[in-house]
C-alpha cells in the first residue's frame, strides 16, 4: 500500500455534461474517513469546491460551450476517496490527506455565494 490517496469528484451540469477529476493527496486513507467525509457533504454526495480549495472542474465544460451557461451551478459531486495505485503517484501532489479532511470538516453549512457560479441567472 502507498502512503498516498486518490480524492475523485465530478461536476454534471444540468444537461449532463460531466468533467472529471482527481487529486492526489499525501496520506493513507482509512475507513472512518470516507464516513466523516460523507457525512460533511450535501446528501451525502454534494460540495462547492471553491469553499473548500479543490480545483473547480467547469472550465473543461466552458471549453465546449464558449464559457458558462444557464446549465451550470454550484456543486460538484464526491465519488470516492481510495488508495492511489503505482501510476497515480506520479501525478501532481495536491497537498496532504488530513488537510483535505479538515477543510471539508470546517464546513458549517454550504455557501453558494462560494462558486463563481452562484450569481448566474
Amino acid at each position: 500500500m502507498s502512503g498516498f490517496s486518490v480524492f475523485e469528484y465530478s461536476y454534471c451540469d444540468a444537461g449532463n455534461f460531466k468533467s472529471w477529476g482527481r487529486l492526489l493527496v499525501e496520506g493513507i486513507v482509512k475507513p472512518e474517513d470516507l464516513s466523516a467525509l460523507s457525512d460533511g457533504l450535501e446528501s451525502g454526495e454534494f460540495f462547492i469546491a471553491e469553499q473548500v480549495g479543490i480545483p473547480t472542474l467547469y472550465e473543461g465544460l466552458w471549453k465546449l460551450s464558449n464559457g458558462p451557461t444557464a446549465d451550470d451551478h454550484v456543486w460538484h459531486r464526491f465519488h470516492d476517496l481510495r488508495p492511489a495505485t503505482e501510476s497515480e503517484i506520479g501525478d501532481v501532489l495536491h497537498g496532504n490527506l488530513d488537510d483535505l479532511l479538515n477543510r471539508f470538516r470546517n464546513v458549517n453549512a454550504w455557501k453558494l455565494e462560494s462558486s463563481c457560479h452562484a450569481f448566474l441567472d
